[in-house]
């Protein structure tokens, strides 16, 4: 402090005008003015900053973990819509139930129905039990619309339409972005047609029937255990059970969402594993390519065991065992009468 009373004294002596040093910096230009924009899940988070990138803070409603049908907003998010030019929805479950108050927040807030100009399919039909199917019996749309490559090649116009009606000045970067967006898609779905082009076995057992769209897009068939989000009862499971011996199903999907109860049971049954997907990944891109490699793998198993062995072995009047000695070839895992889990998500930071 006394260095700085001479300092300027000094200066004012010799008739110079402190400059720097003492004087408090200038405060730096104001950033980029951006658009708040609010998102229900993370993938859409993915699409929108790779559209608006630098001129889109994006704010997502379903934290990690949380379960995006059942989901309740805080008071706290609500409140954080005042400040949201738009909210970008994707009528997934909670979307219904709470888009009266999430547009009560913000009345002058933009709200985009993501979905339109795409034809959603009904939800999964189930089991058959007496010869009769259950069915979802809310009549509700899939939802999982961003899962499908060429229908995310939809929503993309969509929310880039949405950002050049607020952002008319940044109109030319966000088509720009849009097209190299666009450009990723394209090489995306061009790679899982390639991936899963040559498959030797087409069905698949899923928890929760997340990948309808997946499945029709590149020819697979999603066999869902839960339907209409309900436990399959027990003679359900046990038909599951049936279905996966006789179409010698190795592997049930499940999502870090969910319970695995249910898919840990069959597992056990059909003496195979329980392998984790995550539909909520905010990777999209790159979880998508790994969604379709590891449904390449699995579904490319040669499930016929080769070279087995029966030996049957008695002892006093302890019960029979039978030990079949055999392998699965090719095969990217080794399959173990204990289910596992393995978890395919990209918790790194999301690089545009």
């Amino acid at each position: 402090m006394v260095n700085c009373f001479y300092v300027l004294l000094a200066m004012l002596l010799f008739g110079v005008m402190p400059l720097a040093g003492c004087q408090q910096r200038p405060t730096p230009k104001a950033s980029v003015e951006q658009l708040h924009v609010m998102v229900s899940i993370a993938p859409q988070k993915y699409f929108v900053e790779r559209i608006g990138n630098g001129y889109v803070i994006v704010n997502v409603m379903v934290p990690p973990g949380a379960e995006p049908h059942t989901f309740e907003p805080k008071p706290a998010q609500l409140k954080a819509l005042s400040h949201s030019s738009a909210y970008m929805r994707i009528r997934i479950d909670f979307e219904s139930a709470w888009m009266g108050k999430i547009k009560a927040a913000n009345p002058k807030m933009l709200v985009v129905d993501t979905t339109q100009g795409i034809e959603r399919m009904p939800t999964t039909a189930g089991y058959q039990e007496g010869g009769k199917a259950r069915t979802d019996k809310s009549d509700n749309l899939d939802p999982h619309i961003w899962l499908s490559p060429p229908l995310v090649r939809i929503q993309a116009q969509t929310i880039a339409n949405a950002l050049m009606q607020l952002d008319t000045k940044h109109k030319q970067v966000y088509q720009a972005n849009l097209e190299r967006f666009v450009a990723d898609i394209d090489t995306l779905d061009a790679d899982i047609r390639k991936s899963l082009q040559g498959v030797k076995h087409r069905k698949f057992i899923v928890f929760h029937p997340s990948w309808g769209y997946f499945a029709r897009d590149y020819g697979l068939e999603m066999i869902p255990i839960q339907i209409g989000g309900q436990e399959p009862r027990a003679a359900e499971l046990a038909t599951l059970i049936t279905k996966a011996k006789t179409e010698d199903i190795k592997v049930v999907f499940a999502e870090p969402e969910f319970s695995t109860q249910s898919a840990e049971t069959i597992a056990r049954e059909i003496g195979g594993e329980v392998l984790l997907l995550n539909p909520l990944s905010p990777d999209w891109l790159n979880n998508l390519r790994t969604v379709a490699d590891t449904f390449a793998k699995v579904l490319n198993q040669d499930r016929r065991i080769q070279n087995s062995e029966v030996r049957s072995q008695e002892s006093g009047d302890r019960r029979q065992k039978t030990e079949v000695l055999g392998s699965l070839h090719p095969t990217p895992y080794t399959l173990h009468p204990t289910p596992y889990t393995l978890f395919i998500t990209h918790p790194s930071p999301l690089t545009l």
